[in-house]
């Protein structure tokens, strides 16, 4: 038994006679009675009771109506599925996520990409740079988000968002009661500076940034995420420059500045890193919303 032969079946069934139904079928009578009789002889049943009137259905004949119904909407069913699948409105998306960015660009994005694809279930993953990166290469995420990955020939690299940097400090530190920090006066304050782990990392760009303003960061401490560095900076152990989506993080006692005289290209780059040679229609999907929100992002 094959799919032309319930589609037969179905036919005859509704429409009561072989004519009507061949013609709805765009087949001749003959063919058509024909296959009908090799169904009745696979099952071994009477399907239907040939009348002058027409074709009626056997008790046998209403029971497997029914269930060529529920076949055929089956099949509908996963063709459907499938080719969303094949067009990326369909499947699993694992996402490695890490730091700041989970504060505001990433949620946003990923808000966005769930409500054009409502059908793709977004599974997120907290990973360093580096187990992103291998996570990747062993096809367990399709895409992660990272700030200053250094090139590599197998992965591939997506902006996302640009973000500006203020200080957090303590409510009741001096630098707190000036509306505008100089970049430079943070050379006479304990430094607390994040992302421990892989390194080039936001720690070298602030380390080059105090450089080329002409001194040396006090580090008092370096950890690992932007949350511990804000929670640190509620404790006295220092400031912290953070991007624009930590000052979501809303600590008792902790206020954030704007900053002036700041080196050239004082901002941080957020990407979507993902491999070369992934062609699946999930992640050009996906990337199509990576576009859209980086263009909705420089309009704001």
């Amino acid at each position: 038994m094959d799919l032309r032969h319930l589609r037969y079946f179905v036919a005859v069934a509704e429409e009561e006679n072989i004519g009507r139904a061949a013609a709805r079928l765009h087949i001749s009578q003959p063919p058509l009675t024909r296959q009908i009789q090799q169904l009745e002889e696979e099952l071994g049943v009477t399907l239907f009771i040939r009348t002058p009137r027409g074709m009626e259905l056997t008790q046998a004949g209403e029971l497997f109506l029914a269930e060529a119904r529920n076949i055929r909407a089956l099949v509908e069913q996963a063709t459907e599925r499938t080719q969303r699948a094949g067009q990326g409105k369909l499947g699993r998306l694992d996402v490695g996520i890490f730091g700041s960015a989970i504060l505001d660009a990433i949620p946003k994005l990923l808000l966005a990409f769930r409500n054009r694809y409502p059908d793709v279930k977004v599974v997120l993953h907290t990973m360093t740079k580096a187990e992103q990166i291998e996570a990747l290469r062993q096809r367990r995420i399709t895409v992660g988000f990272n700030r200053m990955l250094a090139p590599l020939d197998d992965i591939g690299v997506r902006q996302v968002s640009t973000e500006g940097l203020l200080v957090a400090v303590q409510a009741d530190h001096p630098l707190a009661h000036q509306p505008v920090v100089r970049f430079a006066e943070l050379a006479a304050h304990p430094m607390i500076l994040f992302p421990t782990g892989a390194r080039p990392s936001f720690i070298d760009k602030v380390i080059g940034w105090a450089t080329e303003s002409g001194f040396q960061p006090r580090i008092s401490q370096e950890v690992g995420d932007a949350v511990t560095g804000v929670a640190l900076v509620a404790s006295g152990f220092g400031v912290c420059l953070v991007p624009d989506s930590a000052t979501t993080l809303q600590f008792p006692g902790v206020v954030y500045r704007a900053l002036s005289d700041t080196p050239p290209n004082f901002f941080v780059d957020l990407s979507c890193i993902y491999r070369k040679d992934d062609q699946s229609p999930l992640l050009a999907a996906f990337m199509e919303a990576v576009d859209a929100f980086r263009k909705g992002d420089r309009k704001r």
